[in-house]
């Protein structure tokens, strides 16, 4: 008997490849390691990036900070000055005007107030004053203003003893300040009072308050007279420092970034790092200050970290993902792509289909937009003529009826008058249909200087009648120079004209009508139309054609449409606001001539 290990073993038919086991485990280990080492190092990657990452934006990011720290301070130094510069020439242009100096001649302010405000409308400062040569307060914009004495204060007795307009900061006893610019008012070498303009600094502390910087602003004694914070005017920085942080905000953001920050601190509050920055202001030896928080620095790069590790995890999972699915996914892909080739391919087929239809639409359209407009252009062209034709058609009726009345009464030269006020019309009405002829060929007619004065009065003149029936009060306000344009004259006076019937027509309402008319020169000429009208509903269709809130038959809402191409091709501009007492104001603004030469920007 055989011992059971000499035993024969059973032979299999299935074929086997020698060490294939092994090579399988070999395989299977190496693949193992090989994912290790990857993950390792894209981890250490990972790692690396987000530390070089970390210090290259917080250096760049602070530095960032700080730049538009600095824009920002430059900004805010460039509109004080602005502010201060704009009201300084206020003083001493009101201190020519001749009605402050007759009122204060001939102790009569019943106008002085109304002239002040009128004033302070265009100025934009915060108020006016006019002061007596005994300190009182005789006319103001703020009326109730009215009687107070301040012959103590510094901006009366320095300006009475100077020649010149005199800056004042005086505190108030609420702890702000008040700035003011006053001037002399004099005759000849006799002083007759004060005049003071009033400065509206504060608004920029209220600007300032709305963003994240602390900013205050110091004179030439370093005491604070602005600042985002109320408790710190009247004190130095550094004791104003110590009563209460810039803003609350700043603390909550240094105590998160103090840690990540990579450049040295400016100065520090209550132990805590923030960033101060400092100008110079090219007035009395002031200062701007601002305190800047390092709040962005921390949350910017944070979330560019915060992209990076996800962009890594993500990396990671799809990595693991495709190795396992990469097969499976690409077949899906193929038929799903395959799949939405079909769609598409349907779906386009259907496209040029509809595409056709609606060309073969969009040309019958076209043939019937093409006859539309002709008749809309010949409509638009008969109504402006009607428009421009009413008014001198008007004038005719009515110098008509006098030279009749003028015959039965044997006045023939008077009637003969009428009738070369009838011929004048007839050739203006020539004029306004070869204008509105040719309203399609701008700039065809050759332009000359225009007495804008001139125009005026002639427009004037032509509303005669409508302005006598309506009893309607005038009031103007004329240069004493010739005003002078580059234009023609016809359509200049057609503007005026369109303006003032407009103004007619909205004080319909009103019971004691009233429509102030301003002539100005200046870097342009200003001609301003106010009514005490209703206003205006609608100021963005005001100009366009047939837009108009008249009864029919009134008016077909060209006048004004009309008068803004005129002024535009003028090279000017045609502009409408509502009053601020009510009512409407039209402002038409064309370039003057200076020495026969067009003034231009």
């Amino acid at each position: 008997m055989k011992p059971a290990f000499d035993k024969p073993k059973r032979k299999t038919n299935l074929p086997v490849a020698p060490d294939k086991a092994p090579r399988l485990w070999l395989g299977a280990r190496t693949i193992g390691w090989q994912l290790r080492i990857a993950l390792a190092i894209v981890l250490m990657m990972a790692a690396v990036t987000v530390w070089v990452t970390n210090t290259l934006l917080t250096s760049r990011f602070t530095e960032t900070t700080r730049n538009r720290a600095e824009l920002r301070l430059a900004l805010y130094g460039g509109n004080l000055l602005s502010e201060l510069r704009r009201n300084a020439i206020v003083p001493q242009l009101l201190a020519l005007d001749p009605s402050l100096i007759g009122a204060l001649q001939f102790s009569d302010y019943t106008l002085s107030s109304q002239r002040l405000i009128s004033f302070v409308e265009e100025i934009g400062a915060a108020s006016l004053m006019l002061l007596d040569i005994d300190g009182r307060s005789v006319a103001a914009t703020d009326r109730s203003r009215l009687g107070e004495m301040h012959r103590s204060d510094p901006f009366f007795v320095e300006a009475i003893r100077s020649n010149t307009t005199v800056f004042t900061a005086v505190q108030r006893e609420s702890g702000g300040y008040r700035f003011t610019y006053s001037r002399r008012l004099e005759a000849g070498q006799t002083a007759l009072g004060v005049i003071v303009v009033e400065v509206d600094l504060q608004k920029f502390e209220l600007a300032w308050a709305g963003i994240s910087d602390a900013v205050l602003v110091t004179d030439s004694t370093g005491t604070i007279i602005l600042a985002t914070e109320s408790r710190w005017r009247g004190h130095s920085e550094e004791i104003a420092l110590r009563r209460q942080l810039p803003l609350g905000a700043i603390e909550r953001a240094i105590r998160a970034t103090v840690d990540w920050t990579a450049v040295r601190a400016d100065t520090y509050l209550k132990g805590e790092a923030v960033m101060r920055l400092e100008t110079r202001l090219p007035f009395r030896g002031w200062r701007l200050t601002s305190f800047t928080s390092y709040t962005s620095i921390r949350e910017r790069v944070n979330g560019v970290l915060a992209l990076e590790i996800m962009g890594f995890a993500i990396f990671l999972a799809l990595a693991f993902y495709f190795l396992s699915r990469k097969t499976a996914l690409r077949a899906a892909s193929f038929q799903r792509e395959s799949a939405e080739l079909r769609a598409l391919n349907a779906r386009l087929q259907r496209e040029i289909a509809e595409r056709e239809r609606v060309q073969k639409t969009l040309d019958v359209a076209e043939q019937t937009l093409a006859q539309s407009s002709k008749l809309a252009a010949l409509g638009e062209m008969s109504a402006a003529v009607s428009h421009e034709l009413n008014q001198p058609l008007a004038a005719m009726k009515t110098y008509l009826a006098g030279a009749r009345l003028l015959l039965r009464r044997n006045r023939p030269e008077e009637a003969l008058s009428s009738f070369g006020r009838i011929d004048s019309l007839i050739e203006r009405m020539g004029a306004i249909t070869r204008q509105l002829k040719s309203y399609a060929r701008k700039g065809s007619e050759a332009l000359e200087p225009v007495n804008i004065g001139d125009a005026l009065a002639a427009s004037l003149s032509m509303m005669e009648p409508q302005l006598r029936q309506r009893q309607v009060r005038i009031s103007q306000i004329l240069p004493e120079n010739a005003v002078l344009v580059m234009g023609d004259r016809l359509r200049i006076e057609q503007v005026m004209v369109n303006l003032l019937r407009n103004a007619l027509d909205a004080t319909k309402s009103v019971a004691d009508p009233e429509v102030e008319i301003i002539l100005a020169a200046g870097e342009t000429a200003t001609l301003t139309v106010r009514d005490n009208g209703d206003g205006i509903v609608d100021i963005d269709a005001l100009f366009e054609p047939f837009y108009t809130t008249k009864q029919p038959g009134d008016g077909v809402g060209l006048g004004l449409a009309i008068s803004s191409g005129i002024v535009n091709d003028l090279g000017g501009r045609l502009t409408a606001r509502n009053g601020q007492r009510g009512g409407a104001v039209f402002e038409m603004q064309l370039p003057i001539l200076e020495d026969g030469l067009e003034a231009a920007e």
